[in-house]
């Protein structure tokens, strides 16, 4: 990001040079070639030593860096041995040979669902960070990661469909598809972008006295809360948006409580207000993946809880 600044600043100041000298005698005809679709030319004379220092920075630069991505790569397969490591001794701690398909669309109230679309959005966004690292482009960047990240997960979606108290859920994938699909979407269709999926949890009381089967945070679904951050100032109307301060959102969340796991509990649907993390003053390319990374997360703020009966909070988490 710091190269794109160069470039930014020395375009400006190319614009304006440019702009005040291009009728005198003295410019020469040569052009600084940024993409497929815009040419500088007439630089003056003057300028035209720094031809070659503009190519050494060039940051539409497609060549990919091989070292970066075996070096993020095998993070990537590392961090995902872990997780599968962990996750077996959870759940997958006997095989059975037979591959099962449970139909469990009603389990947990759809929360594990949710779940399922906001982690395959979460996983393609840490895989963007490998890609665009190894100077992947935006596109290339876009789709292998909503790919990489669906992938892993159809991967653990497989690994159930062999436990012995499991089983391969169509619902799962599905919404691992939806999760990937969303993330792709959002590049192709970047007014998706003011809609941020989010992520709250509190311990449940049953996790906090052990009562909890497996004990583990991700199969804590009463302690989740899963929610749509809403950028409320870039959709609506600009005499009511220039009134709303650009750090605000509006997010809607939905949690569960009183799982019995025989298909009981309830449903509940909260409207809270929300921080973008993106309008944190720090900037280049690794803050601006940090910032991102920190949008995953719903900040507590004051709420109201809509169902099942109607609540106001000072805080939601």
């Amino acid at each position: 990001m710091f190269r794109l600044k160069k470039i930014f600043l020395l375009g400006i100041f190319l614009s304006l040079y440019y702009s005040m000298y291009a009728q005198t005698d003295d410019s020469v005809t040569a052009a600084i070639k940024l993409d497929s679709s815009l040419v500088i030319e007439r630089i003056p004379l003057s300028l035209y030593a720094i031809d070659n220092y503009v190519d050494k920075i060039n940051p539409l630069e497609n060549k990919i860096h091989y070292g970066r991505l075996a070096l993020f790569g095998s993070v990537a397969i590392g961090i995902g041995t872990a997780v599968h490591i962990y996750q077996a001794n959870a759940w997958w701690q006997t095989q059975d040979s037979k591959f099962r398909i449970v139909n469990d669309w009603n389990y947990a109230l759809w929360i594990d669902k949710v779940g399922h679309f906001f982690g395959t959005h979460l996983i393609a966004h840490a895989f963007s960070g490998m890609y665009d690292g190894a100077n992947f482009q935006a596109e290339q960047s876009a789709i292998f990661s909503a790919a990489s990240a669906l992938a892993f997960e159809l991967f653990i979606e497989i690994e159930d469909g062999f436990g012995p108290d499991w089983g391969f859920s169509p619902g799962d994938a599905i919404f691992d598809f939806i999760g990937a699909s969303f993330y792709l979407a959002q590049y192709y269709y970047p007014f998706l972008k003011n809609f941020v999926p989010k992520v709250s949890y509190l311990p449940s009381k049953k996790f906090r006295e052990g009562r909890h089967k497996g004990g583990i945070i991700i199969d804590d679904y009463e302690g989740q809360k899963y929610w749509m951050g809403i950028r409320i100032k870039e959709i609506l109307p600009i005499s009511i948006s220039e009134f709303i301060p650009s750090y605000l959102m509006l997010s809607v969340g939905m949690g569960v409580s009183n799982l019995d796991g025989r298909g009981g509990g309830q449903r509940s649907i909260y409207i809270a207000l929300d921080l973008d993390a993106e309008q944190i003053p720090l900037y280049g390319g690794f803050w601006q993946f940090v910032k991102n990374t920190l949008n995953y997360i719903h900040f507590p703020m004051p709420g109201i809880r809509i169902t099942p009966n109607a609540a106001f909070f000072a805080i939601v988490y």
